[in-house]
């Protein structure tokens, strides 16, 4: 097996343990027995569980955005964020993790950012950066823009749980996409 494609098995064998038994109980000795790997194959490319979770959550996130930046409108981008949050809502990993092991996302919502949130953030500085040029997006500083966008959409993602029986996953979807929207249309 290639090196790629030992991470693939690897990272798919890190999914399939969470999946069955959490973050917390999941080993680097369990992946590389359900990877087909040799124990040392895995610590090479991971030093510990914490490490391989974290490209594991970068590789399932990055794979939920839209590749296609499409018309470079504000609706279209809008249509693209609230379809990606509703989709890392539903990840089967992402509920996993919010179910079971929520304090191992603290680090990336109070302290730094993380691989998968930067090149979110890159993705959404370009598609504000291109409504921007066909003026249906408002003037600013498209990564200020994009670091708040960020914010909405992570808080929608984290803390849909908690307010689930006023705010139903398909009207926090709609209620999303209204302040979006007031916050992206260009000002008069």
């Amino acid at each position: 097996m290639t090196s790629s494609r030992n991470d693939d098995a690897i990272l798919d064998a890190a999914k399939q343990s969470v999946l069955a038994v959490g973050m917390r109980r999941t080993t680097l000795a369990e992946i590389a027995r359900r990877a087909g790997v040799s124990r040392p194959t895995v610590y090479r490319r991971w030093p510990d569980v914490r490490t391989l979770s974290a490209d594991l959550l970068t590789r399932e996130l990055v794979a939920l955005l839209p590749t296609d930046t499409g018309e470079g409108t504000r609706e279209h981008g809008i249509d693209g964020i609230v379809r990606t949050v509703s989709a890392v809502r539903q990840h089967p990993l992402f509920v996993k993790i919010l179910e079971t092991d929520p304090e191992l996302l603290t680090t990336y919502v109070f302290d730094r950012l993380g691989a998968s949130q930067q090149r979110i953030l890159d993705v959404l500085t370009a598609a504000i950066r291109s409504g921007q040029e066909s003026g249906t997006i408002r003037r600013g500083d498209p990564g200020e823009l994009a670091a708040m966008v960020l914010l909405l959409a992570q808080s929608a993602v984290l803390s849909a749980r908690i307010v689930s029986d006023a705010l139903p996953p398909e009207r926090l979807d709609a209620q999303l996409r209204v302040v979006l929207d007031a916050y992206l249309s260009p000002q008069e």
